[in-house]
């Protein structure tokens, strides 16, 4: 019986990395509640939610299925950034980043039928000094609002404002695809 990928995410930076690695896949989502935890440590996010968005769709799981279901986060300073709300929102976040480093964290469930593999990977990327010039210019012209952290690396703002990067470039842009292929090559044999 073939195997199919279902990818549980909308995001279009994940199906483009899902589609570099020529593995055939179809979307597949539910709207899940992504809330947390206060206590939980900040790091172990991104499994939670993944976790909660595999287990929305395990249900609907066919024999024949393997789900990918992914979240990311930015944390700087102890503290989450999740998506911004509007243009202010966006360019404090993008002030908290300035001049620091911070981490990204993709938390990945991998699942079928009868197997499931957890992981997350952790990148630290550090941004050179901002202007406010430099950040309005950015939110004003790649409005990155459905972005956690508000930016993207693969966007403008990454390529003027990051000065060291220590991991996976591609776990910054949405998913540790390196990480992915490994485990659905030798875990789900896809």
């Amino acid at each position: 019986m073939m195997k199919k990928l279902i990818l549980g995410s909308k995001s279009p930076r994940r199906k483009e990395l899902i589609e570099g690695i020529n593995i055939p896949f179809e979307i597949r989502t539910k709207d899940t509640d992504e809330n947390f935890p206060s206590d939980l440590p900040c790091v172990n996010v991104a499994e939670y939610i993944a976790q909660k968005k595999a287990d929305a769709l395990k249900t609907d799981i066919k024999e024949n299925e393997i789900i990918l279901c992914a979240d990311t986060v930015v944390i700087v300073d102890n503290q989450i950034l999740g998506k911004p709300e509007n243009f202010d929102d966006a360019k404090r976040m993008l002030q908290s980043l300035s001049n620091k480093t911070h981490q990204v964290v993709t938390g990945v469930v991998i699942s079928s039928s009868v197997k499931e593999s957890v992981f997350k990977v952790t990148t630290d990327v550090t941004f050179k000094e901002l202007t406010n010039e430099e950040i309005e210019f950015y939110i004003n012209n790649y409005q990155p609002f459905d972005k956690a952290g508000s930016y993207g690396i693969q966007e403008w703002i990454g390529y003027i404002g990051v000065k060291e990067l220590k991991g996976s470039y591609f776990n910054v842009v949405g998913l540790p695809i390196q990480e992915v292929y490994s485990v659905l090559k030798g875990e789900f044999n896809l």
